[in-house]
């Protein structure tokens, strides 16, 4: 690091009424050119700025989320603590929000499942989302993640694929394990969250004693434009608490939706809950001396290498006044981040810069981001006009209505100055389609195996066995593989699991789900007659 970057930041607002802002009320320092690897190209899919621009453009002439359906949310503030561990945080990112000790940013926060609908039980077993909406000075940033630290795949093609297996079969409409299995017993790069999502670790108690983490590899960068990349963990300060899977059933039959009960009556009789967020850090280059590749999103970075700095705390401590309003409208975009933040090569966070964005727009409409619940709570002032439901025109106080483009001499909006130096990597290379190198699909699965209780193990070995048991031998053959790879005791418990197992019944049912083959007989059974009236 250079000797200035421990300096304090400025943090006079440089801004004027007539200064270029995004929707998310990010000033626009470079409205001429896009991102480029060199001046010549090619364009990098993570131009925000562009994407956000151009896809507008595309909507300006004139339904429930595909994943994430099932949420609930709340209000709150973050605090930061005004440094990085024991060190200045200026050292490491020019954002503001976490330059002062104390200093306090409006939040809104919205905890989901992914797979299942909007209406689907809080106790199945699935991901669960956790996505942070910051109201900063700079404009908005949207932490997108998840209470699991890795994720099934490491690139953003596969996604489609991946949620289509893991949502219900196109003719029964029913989750089918075996689809779930098949999918992932030939990726085997999923068998580390195969792992977790197969253990108590798949079906949180509840929203406030769950983990988040922003999942994805990012970077921050410092006053003097020097970047190094950046991992993010919430902690709950409530303890971390999570289901075994008669557990879940024995709550389902009574209350399908406990978690957002859970929350909102916390908030309701003052119990608000926190998270403290943490910061792993690490140099930005390929790091060859570790087994993995640092943008892989299948991987945990050790904390013995890479140690976890405090940076501030989150408490949510309003409920919504409307859940459609609020809840259901709030929309959120890897993408969306403030000066000081930075986008990694990380495959999956590229394509979901693009992904997220467009799906709002879709979703909730071109001009989501005038939205109360999406708006940045500063000044906006840009030159999008039209698309579906626009009620206003983010213009600013004396722009020339007749110049709805830049540059202009005629009274039109201005870019704004850059204070900090821009981060500017060096990168080479061919373009190509290729996965990245030191895969290791299994080793970690197999840490993190050895590091369950006892009692987590024996849970993980009985989803897994419930799961696979009705499926085709071949997916069972390829997942025992990949759990002999990873450890021998997982594979040869797995293995004897499935070879004591019954083979009848479907493995169209909810994951990990031991009884639902009998469900329909049994309504049937219990089911009391009537005469018709």
């Amino acid at each position: 690091m250079s000797k200035d970057t421990n300096q304090p930041i400025n943090q006079t607002n440089e801004e004027h009424e007539d200064t270029l802002t995004n929707r998310q009320g990010h000033p626009i320092t470079n409205n001429q050119s896009i991102r480029t690897v060199g001046n010549r190209g090619p364009a990098t899919l993570e131009n925000y700025d562009f994407i956000e621009k151009i896809s507008h453009f595309d909507r300006e002439r004139i339904p429930e989320r595909v994943v994430h359906a099932r949420g609930a949310g709340a209000h709150g503030y973050f605090e930061a603590y005004g440094t990085c561990g024991d060190e200045p945080i200026s050292k490491y990112t020019r954002a503001k929000l976490f330059q002062e000790k104390g200093k306090k940013t409006p939040v809104f926060v919205r905890f989901s499942t992914v797979i299942h609908g909007g209406h689907s039980p809080e106790t199945l077993r699935d991901p669960r989302g956790f996505a942070v909406k910051f109201y900063t000075e700079d404009g908005n940033w949207d932490l997108v993640g998840n209470n699991l630290k890795i994720f099934f795949i490491r690139d953003a093609i596969k996604f489609p694929d991946m949620i289509h297996a893991f949502k219900p079969d196109p003719i029964t409409n029913l989750q089918d394990n075996e689809r779930f299995f098949d999918f992932c017993c030939n990726s085997p790069e999923t068998f580390h969250m195969v792992t977790f999502v197969y253990s108590p670790w798949g079906i949180p108690a509840n929203y406030r004693m769950m983990q988040g983490s922003g999942v994805n590899t990012y970077k921050w960068v410092n006053s003097a434009g020097e970047a190094v990349l950046v991992k993010y963990h919430w902690e709950p300060k409530q303890g971390i608490k999570n289901l075994t899977q008669k557990e879940a059933e024995e709550i389902q039959a009574t209350n399908f939706n406990h978690a957002t009960q859970d929350l909102y009556d916390a908030i309701e009789r003052g119990d608000y809950p926190e998270w403290e967020l943490f910061v792993q850090i690490m140099s930005d280059d390929a790091h060859p001396e570790l087994d993995f590749d640092p943008l892989d999103d299948t991987k945990l970075w050790p904390d013995d290498q890479f140690p976890w700095r405090k940076v501030g705390k989150m408490v949510l401590n309003k409920n919504p006044e409307d859940y459609f309003t609020e809840v259901e409208q709030a929309a959120f975009g890897t993408g969306v981040l403030v000066d000081g933040l930075d986008f990694s090569d990380d495959k999956m966070l590229q394509g979901r810069t693009f992904s997220y964005s467009d799906t709002q727009r879709y979703r909730v409409g071109a001009n989501y981001l005038q939205l109360p619940i999406n708006a940045p709570k500063k000044r906006v002032a840009t030159n999008q006009s039209g698309g579906q439901m626009q009620y206003k025109v983010d213009r600013a106080p004396g722009q020339n209505p007749h110049v709805n483009y830049e540059p202009s001499i005629l009274g039109g909006l201005k870019e704004a100055k850059q204070y900090g130096k821009e981060y500017t990597p060096q990168i080479e290379g061919q373009l190509v389609r290729e996965s990245i190198d030191r895969q290791s699909n299994t080793k970690q699965a197999g840490e993190t195996y050895r590091s369950f209780e006892q009692w987590e193990k024996d849970e993980l070995i009985s989803n897994l066995v419930s799961g696979l048991a009705p499926c085709d031998k071949r997916i069972q053959e390829k997942m025992i593989a990949l759990a002999e790879e990873a450890d021998e005791e997982y594979g040869r418990r797995l293995r004897e699991g499935l070879t004591q197992a019954s083979k009848s019944g479907s493995s169209q049912k909810p994951l990990g789900n031991k009884d639902a083959d009998k469900a329909p007989e049994k309504a049937i059974n219990k089911g009391h007659e009537a005469d018709p009236y």
